[in-house]
This record gives structure tokens, sequence and C-alpha cells, in this order.
């Protein structure tokens, strides 16, 4: 029998928690599985707790747990501390998902024996404005978001990261814990971790995930801005090993731009370069913004999708930059938090094997 411990952190979800736990309370569960389902709550005020009591008043294997820190890698590891499954499944709350998603997951876990599976992001608009359809497409589109398979697509195999994550529990004990200083990165950090340590994290397209992005483009962009950007440098400064290419380009992207426009005027070749450069960028940008066009039968997209380009990746840059000025001043979140392990040192994220559970 296999018993699968399914985590799911939450704040403020109300509009999305039913829906959710809906979908998990539907899956097809293979011969001899069963699932416990941990609802790990930030203490939300807005009618999330009562969701999701009165989901779980008609099923018991449903336990609404208090999260008083707020802090989705604190959930997860209360979460795998009180789990009793022999697999861990992180779930988000903003998204849904289908029937077979556990099975699946399952089967390919125990097919290929990865210390992590996971599966690809179906970006739904989340709403029927403009801007929400803006967002959807921007976030799946390989000039937007680079070479994030999971979110554009890709074959099945070896990955250095999947979405939320299907782990044995085993993986904790070798490898340690989530990371509570990252409130930003924490499920890239530990599959990068995973791989690392000589593990592997295994992707299957054929496991889709529903998900829904801002409702707009201004929150959209407010969130890669105040957290996802500088978080990526955060979590270069943790774990090295967690550097990847595509979460450093924008920083590039927009050292650049601000070089070229201070430079420019002083230097006729400076100038020259960056008109070529910014006539480049622009003209992908703009036949990105056709493909997407074509692809959401949304003509708008030709016209504002290349400008929402620009802004996401100079922006996106900008907060990446911010995180490290922040690093090399000493002024991070993260440098004001304390190892969390002893001994775990900047580049070694994660506890000793004797202490990782406990």
């Amino acid at each position: 029998m296999h018993l699968v411990s399914i985590i799911i952190p939450c704040y403020q979800e109300r509009n999305f928690i039913r829906a959710c736990l809906e979908s998990v309370l539907a899956f097809e569960l293979p011969a001899g599985t069963e699932i416990e389902v941990l609802v790990f709550d930030g203490m939300s005020t807005d009618g999330t707790r009562d969701a999701i009591a009165a989901v779980a008043a008609s099923d018991s294997r449903i336990a609404l747990i208090d999260n008083p820190a707020r802090i989705q890698s604190a959930a997860l590891n209360a979460g795998i501390r009180v789990a009793r499954g022999e697999y861990i499944m992180r779930l988000d709350a903003h998204s849904a998902y289908p029937p077979n998603y556990l099975a699946l997951t399952l089967a390919t876990a125990l097919r290929c024996g990865a210390d992590n599976t996971g599966g690809v992001v179906h970006t739904l608009a989340r709403g029927d404005g403009y801007q929400a359809a803006l967002v959807q497409a921007l976030i799946t589109c390989k000039f937007g978001v680079g070479d994030s398979g999971f979110r554009t697509g890709g074959k099945e195999g070896s990955a250095d990261t999947v979405p939320y994550g299907f782990f044995h529990r085993d993986v904790f004990t070798r490898v340690g814990l989530f990371d509570e200083r990252l409130l930003r990165g924490q499920d890239y950090e530990i599959n990068r971790r995973i791989v690392e340590s000589g593990g592997r994290v295994w992707c299957n397209p054929s496991i889709g995930i529903s998900y829904f992005p801002q409702p707009d483009f201004s929150s959209f962009i407010r969130k890669q801005l105040i957290y996802e950007a500088p978080y990526n440098a955060y979590m270069w400064y943790l774990a090295p090993y967690s550097f990847a290419l595509r979460h450093a380009v924008t920083a590039v992207f927009a050292a650049g731009v601000i070089g070229g426009l201070l430079l420019s005027s002083s230097f006729h070749l400076i100038r020259l370069i960056f008109g070529v450069t910014m006539a480049l960028y622009f003209t992908l940008a703009i036949l990105a913004a056709v493909q997407q066009a074509a692809k959401y039968r949304e003509w708008r997209h030709v016209i504002f999708l290349p400008v929402a380009f620009f802004l996401y990746h100079f922006l996106h840059g900008i907060g990446v930059l911010g995180g490290l000025i922040r690093l090399a001043t000493g002024t991070s979140p993260v440098q004001r938090v304390a190892e969390p392990w002893v001994g775990a040192g900047r580049s070694r994220a994660w506890p000793a094997v004797a202490t990782a559970t406990k």
C-alpha cells in the first residue's frame, strides 16, 4: 500500500481553495493507494479557513493546520515532519488538478525512480479582462520566460526543476528540508539541491496542472519586482548551485539598457551598438507577439505584448540587481536570519543527515 501525504500551503485563497480541494478529492487512486490532505493556512482572514473547514467536514482525510509563519517553506517543513506518507505531494492552492494527476505522478515516480517527479503548468487567464490574457500570453512564451520547460512545454526526462513536486520522503532525510530563509524560490532551490546531491528530478509533460497567475499586468510586475527577482539573487547567495542563466539574463539586460542610455550620448560606438541591440530585441519581441496573438486569437497582443515583454524583462532585471546590491551592502532579508541549521554554511543551505527531519 502507498500512503501519499498531500501538503497544501495557503493564505488568503478564498477564491481558489475550494476548487483546489475538490480536485484533490476527485483524484483517481490506484489500487492500494490512500491519501491524507494537510492544509497549512497562514491564518487567513478572507474566508479561506471557512471554505477549508466546509470541505473537510465532508471528508476526514482533510486536516486544517495553522501556519502562523505564513511562509510556504515553513508550512512544507511542518507538513513533512507530521506527514505519515511514504510520498509527499506538494500542491499549490492557486491551481487545480485533473483526476489522473496523482495516479500518473505516482506511476511516473515508480517507473523512473526519481526523488521528485512533476509535470507541466497549463497557464489559464485569471478573469475575462484583457490584462489577464496579456499575463497569460507573456508567461507561456519562450521569449518571455526563457527555457522554463515546465511553463512552455518540453520532452519527458530529467529536469532542473518541476512545479510543486512529488517527493519520496527519504529525499528529505538525505538532502534536508526547505530553506525557510527563502520566501520565494524555495522549490527551485531544493530541486537543484537534489540534483547537486546526485538525485534525480523528473518531468513528465503528460502530468498537467492548471495554474491561475495574477489577474492584471501591474500585479504581475509588482510580484516580479519586489519578490521573485530579488529572491533569485538571494537564492544564489545561499545556494550557489541554484544559479541559472535564465534567472540572471534579465539583470544583464537591465544593466545594458541603463548603461546604453547613459553612455550613448558620449560615445558614438556605444550608441550604435545600443541602437542595433534594441532594434533586434524589439524585432524578436514583435515576432513573439505575433506568434502569441495567433495562438490565443487576440490581435491586441501584437501591439501590447512587445511593450509588456520589455517592461517585464527590464523591471525583473532591476529587481535582480536590487537584490545583488542589498546582498553587497549586507541589508538583504536572508542575511538578517541566522543559519537555519548548525553548520549549514552559505553554500550548503541544508542540514546534516542526522538533523534533517528533526
